[in-house]
């Protein structure tokens, strides 16, 4: 009943990505922000800030989410004597990692020129965020099961809000290295979405 639930919790996620993505391609939407926000990230960017956002966003990356994900599945299976959780993470970093394979290949968005962006360089299409995707999957799946045995209705906004902010701001360590493509170099525009 839980993956059958968090399944389709995945597919309005995915459904909302791609209305998201379709916002992204219209000249009109969201892509007229792309530009602006690069270029207020660029300003910002020295680098003591570059270094430390970087080992930030490495925190949800190929290397540290997963950690997180299977550190957080052994010892809430073992406090709780039970398969839930190794289910539950297990199955939501899976299926994140899917997603964020399958989205990539099948947007296919560039990223912008390096000269934009900071190092070490990622060469993936840039739409899903993976690190974003994984923040938000893995976070999220992790602070379901801590909530559904919290009693006190702090922890429980504590525990969603920390969720919720690591998410957001792996998101936007993500706009401030520069992983974004702009609307003048997508591949396919709008229509690799559509067919």
């Amino acid at each position: 009943m839980l993956l059958a639930v968090g399944l389709a919790l995945a597919v309005l996620l995915v459904v909302g990505a791609a209305q998201v993505y379709d916002n992204v391609t219209d000249a009109n939407g969201i892509a007229g922000l792309d530009q602006p926000l690069l270029q207020l990230a660029i300003s910002l960017r020295s680098p003591a800030a570059d270094a430390i956002v970087t080992g930030y966003t490495e925190i949800a990356g190929p290397i540290g989410m997963p950690i997180i994900a299977v550190l957080a599945l052994m010892i809430l299976a073992i406090r709780r004597r039970s398969w839930t959780p190794v289910i539950v993470i297990a199955s939501a970093s899976l299926g994140s990692l899917a997603m964020t394979i399958a989205g990539k290949n099948f947007i296919g968005r560039v990223r912008p020129p390096l000269s934009d962006a900071v190092p070490p360089f990622e060469y993936s299409p840039s739409f899903p965020s993976g690190h974003t995707l994984n923040a938000v999957v893995v976070a999220g799946a992790i602070a379901y099961l801590l909530v559904v045995n919290q009693t006190r209705r702090s922890a429980k906004v504590l525990t969603i809000s920390i969720a919720a902010g690591f998410a957001l701001t792996i998101g936007l360590s993500r706009v401030f290295l520069g992983p974004t493509g702009s609307p003048t170099s997508l591949q396919g525009g709008s229509s690799a979405l559509h067919g």
